[in-house]
C-alpha cells in the first residue's frame, strides 16, 4: 500500500495541509470512508473551495459502535479504504483528519467570568478566559475533542459576539466542550498508526456531519443534525453560527438488521439484503399481498425459503425507527434544545436512506425534516456525494477552514499565572440547560 511514508503514530501539532491535499478518514461501524480533497482558491477571491480528488469506501470490520474491537481487522479496512482513495487521486496520504464517534462523545457547556478591571477587552483577556475555562474541564479519563467559544458577556450583558475593544469590569464566555473516552481514542490512534498514516487532527463525527450538510442560514438560525450510522446515531445542534450540543446514541441501522434477522429467522447477511431491497419504515397499500422470499437459517439458498408478506418486514422495521427518533426527541427535550432548532432537522448517514425514515422523523420530532448531503465539496463521485459520506466530507471542510476553537493555553509555559482570575464554571449537562435559559 502506498501510505507507508507517513508518520506512524501521534498527532501533528501544526496546522497541516498548507498548499497540499487534505485527507479525511471516518471509521464507522459499517464502513470506513476516506476522502482526499484539495483547496482551490476562486479567481475572484474568497474562501477556498474543496475539490474532491479521490474517494474510498470499504466495509468496516473490527469496529463496533464506532470503537475498535479487533485491531487487525480494523487495520485491514482502513488500509483498503485509504488505498482506494489514493489510487483515484494519484497521491499518497501522509496524514489525515480523523472522525471520532467512539468513547461516547458528550457535550457540556462551561460558563466562565474573569475580571478585566474596567479596561478594554484585549486578546490577552480572551486567552485568560479561555484558559480558565479549560482548567474547569475534569480529566476523568476523557479527552477534549472540541472546545469552542459561543456567546460572550460584559458585566452580565449577554449575547455579545465579539467583545474585543469593549469596556467593563467582568468578561464572561460560554464554551461548548465535546469530550470522549481516552481509551477508545487511543485504540483508534494505534490502529491508524499501524497503517503508517499520521493523524493531523480529530473532530467529532456528529460535528463534521453538520458542517457538511447544513447551509449557513441553518447554522445561524438553528438546526439539529441526526446522523444515522450503522452502530450509532449522532445528534448535533447548531445555533448562532456555533455547535451548541452534541451526543451519540448507541442505536443505528445495524439494530434494524438484527431485528429483521431475529424476526424472520434468517442470517444477518440476508437480513441486510432484505432491508436494502424491500425495507421501509412506512406501510404501503400492497404490503399485505407482496410476498418476499426469506432464506431460513441453516437452509441452502432456494431450499426451504419462507414466503413472507412485505407487511411483516415493515412491521419489524417501523418500531425500531420510531424508537430511534423517540430517543432523539427525548434527549433534545431533556436538555431544553427543541425550541432553538427552529423546527428544522437534517437527516444524514447511511441509515437515513431507508424508505420512510424522513416521514417518521417528521412525525415523531414534530419538525421539518430533509435529507442532508454534502454541500461544500465539488467533484464528488456519485457514491461519495450521498448522505453516507457526510461525516467524511465534514471532516475535510473542518480541516480546511479550522473553525475557531480554544487551544489548551495551560500547556504554554509563557502564559501568565491564572491565580487572579475569578471563575465560575457550570459543568455537565445541567450547565447546558442553564446556558440556554440565560441566553434564549
Amino acid at each position: 500500500m502506498a501510505v507507508g511514508i507517513g508518520r506512524a503514530r501521534g498527532r501533528s501539532t501544526q496546522r497541516p495541509f498548507k498548499g497540499g491535499v487534505i485527507g479525511a478518514l471516518d471509521v464507522g461501524s459499517t464502513k470506513v470512508a476516506c476522502l482526499i480533497v484539495k483547496p482551490v482558491v476562486p479567481r475572484q477571491g474568497g474562501a477556498p473551495l474543496l475539490k474532491v480528488l479521490g474517494a474510498g469506501q470499504q466495509a468496516s470490520t473490527g469496529v463496533r459502535a464506532g470503537a475498535v474491537v479487533d485491531i487487525n481487522a480494523a487495520e485491514d479496512s482502513i488500509r483498503a479504504a485509504v488505498e482506494q482513495a489514493e489510487q483515484m487521486a494519484g497521491v499518497t496520504l501522509k496524514e489525515a483528519i480523523v472522525g471520532i464517534s467512539c468513547g461516547q462523545p458528550q457535550s457540556r457547556t462551561i460558563n466562565v467570568e474573569v475580571s478585566i478591571a474596567g479596561h478594554e477587552v484585549g486578546e490577552e483577556d480572551l486567552r485568560r478566559a479561555y484558559a480558565t475555562g479549560r482548567a474547569q474541564i475534569p480529566s476523568n479519563g476523557r479527552e477534549v475533542i472540541h472546545c469552542t467559544p459561543g456567546s460572550y458577556s460584559i458585566d452580565g450583558s449577554r449575547g455579545i459576539r465579539n467583545p474585543l475593544g469593549m469596556i467593563g469590569e467582568t468578561l464572561g464566555v460560554s464554551m461548548n466542550v465535546v469530550t470522549a473516552g481516552s481509551g477508545p481514542i487511543r485504540n483508534l490512534e494505534v490502529c491508524i498508526g499501524r497503517c503508517h498514516l499520521g493523524i493531523a487532527g480529530m473532530a467529532a463525527s456528529a460535528y463534521a456531519s453538520g458542517l457538511a450538510t447544513l447551509v449557513a442560514d441553518e447554522i445561524d438560525l438553528g438546526a439539529t443534525v441526526v446522523d444515522m450510522g450503522g452502530g450509532t446515531t449522532s445528534i448535533s445542534v447548531f445555533f448562532d453560527g456555533h455547535l451548541v450540543f452534541s451526543d451519540v446514541l448507541p442505536v443505528g441501522g445495524n439494530h434494524v438488521t438484527s431485528d429483521i434477522a431475529r424476526g424472520l429467522s434468517t442470517s444477518l447477511v440476508q437480513a441486510e439484503r432484505l432491508k436494502t431491497l424491500f425495507g421501509s419504515a412506512l406501510s404501503g397499500p400492497n404490503d399485505g399481498r407482496d410476498m418476499i422470499a426469506v432464506q431460513q437459517l441453516g437452509e441452502d439458498e432456494g431450499d426451504g425459503d419462507a414466503q413472507v408478506p412485505r407487511s411483516v418486514l415493515t412491521g419489524i422495521i417501523q418500531p425500531r425507527i420510531e424508537e430511534t427518533f423517540e430517543i432523539v426527541r427525548d434527549r433534545l427535550a431533556e436538555f431544553g434544545l427543541s425550541s432553538i432548532s427552529a423546527r428544522r432537522v437534517v437527516l444524514t448517514g447511511g441509515a437515513s436512506q431507508l424508505n420512510g425514515a424522513r416521514e417518521i422523523a417528521s412525525r415523531v420530532l414534530s419538525k421539518q425534516v430533509r435529507i442532508g448531503r454534502p454541500v461544500r465539496l465539488s467533484g464528488l463521485v456519485d457514491v461519495a456525494g450521498g448522505a453516507q459520506f457526510a461525516a467524511c466530507a465534514g471532516l475535510a471542510s473542518w480541516a480546511a477552514h479550522r473553525p475557531n476553537e480554544v487551544q489548551n493555553f495551560q500547556e504554554d509555559a509563557d502564559f501568565p499565572q491564572l491565580a487572579y482570575a475569578s471563575a465560575s464554571a457550570s459543568q455537565g449537562f445541567a450547565g447546558i440547560k442553564r446556558w440556554f435559559k440565560e441566553n434564549f
